[in-house]
């Protein structure tokens, strides 16, 4: 990798008369081990195509533009294109859109598959984003976000404490917590500790395409309510009897008393299949 200066992003921001825009969420990784940790865990090669979301001030653009190919970065905040454009003038394989990711199609912005994302994403769309990107297409090969810490662990968590996040990260990906970044890594600083988070993605879902909307609406009311079990949760999620419930779960093979997080991919397959039956 190329030797690169250190940025400091609220002297750039001062020069250019902005602040960190908190409704935005606005908190910009600086820390050069920190961006560092980013690409190495994005395993980024001379010849591959990254997307960065919300560049900033292009610290981690900088980064990325030095390992790969082309990167094309989309920052929504049309105050930051100056700035990010006096960054970058020394990379001509950087490409600066202005938009925002989640009003965009991936396919009139990237060309090329199995593609990487990298990013540091505001903590208030993660979930949205994520999603945005594992059902886009083409599809990236491999995803690295730095997110709020406890929400990386999450997304981490094994049958027993999945959460809804989860299922809708595992399903499509493998994720992976690949290091702790502390707040003071970031200007302004943060409430909470940050994580590198990385999710290689299947060639195909855990779930068959044709059931994917079933796996959706099935978890999206097993956890409906929260601490409830499946037999309740279902039947109010579903709008259904709780008898039709239990005859479900039943053919399933699942314990209609367990409780939505306990559920593997594998048994949430499962009820798809046995709820599509009974349509």
């Amino acid at each position: 990798m190329k030797n690169i200066p250190p940025l400091d992003a609220h002297a750039i921001l001062k020069k250019y008369g902005l602040r960190a825009d908190k409704k935005l969420g606005q908190n910009f990784l600086q820390d050069d081990k920190a961006l560092q940790k980013i690409v190495k865990a994005a395993e980024i090669s001379a010849d591959d195509f990254v997307l960065e979301i919300g560049p900033g001030v292009g610290s981690l653009t900088r980064y990325l533009a030095a390992s790969a190919s082309t990167v094309t970065t989309v920052e929504l905040d049309l105050d930051l294109i100056p700035p990010l454009k006096a960054v970058l003038s020394p990379f001509s394989n950087v490409k600066i859109i202005q938009g925002d990711i989640l009003e965009l199609n991936i396919s009139d912005i990237i060309k090329t598959p199995n593609y990487i994302v990298a990013a540091n994403i505001p903590y208030n769309i993660t979930s949205a984003i994520i999603r945005h990107l594992l059902e886009s297409q083409p599809k990236p090969r491999r995803i690295v976000l730095t997110i709020q810490k406890e929400v990386a662990e999450r997304i981490c968590e094994q049958p027993g404490d999945l959460s809804l996040l989860a299922l809708s990260v595992q399903v499509y990906g493998m994720p992976s917590l690949q290091a702790i970044i502390p707040a003071e890594a970031f200007h302004p600083v943060p409430k909470v500790d940050s994580a590198i988070l990385r999710i290689d993605i299947y060639d195909e879902p855990l779930i068959e395409k044709d059931l994917l909307n079933t796996f959706f609406k099935l978890i999206k009311a097993g956890f409906g309510q929260k601490r409830k079990t499946l037999r309740n949760s279902l039947s109010s999620g579903l709008h259904i009897s709780t008898e039709k419930t239990e005859s479900l779960l039943k053919q399933a093979e699942i314990e209609s008393m367990r409780r939505a997080e306990t559920l593997s991919i594998e048994e949430w397959k499962r009820l798809c299949q046995i709820f599509n039956l009974q349509k």
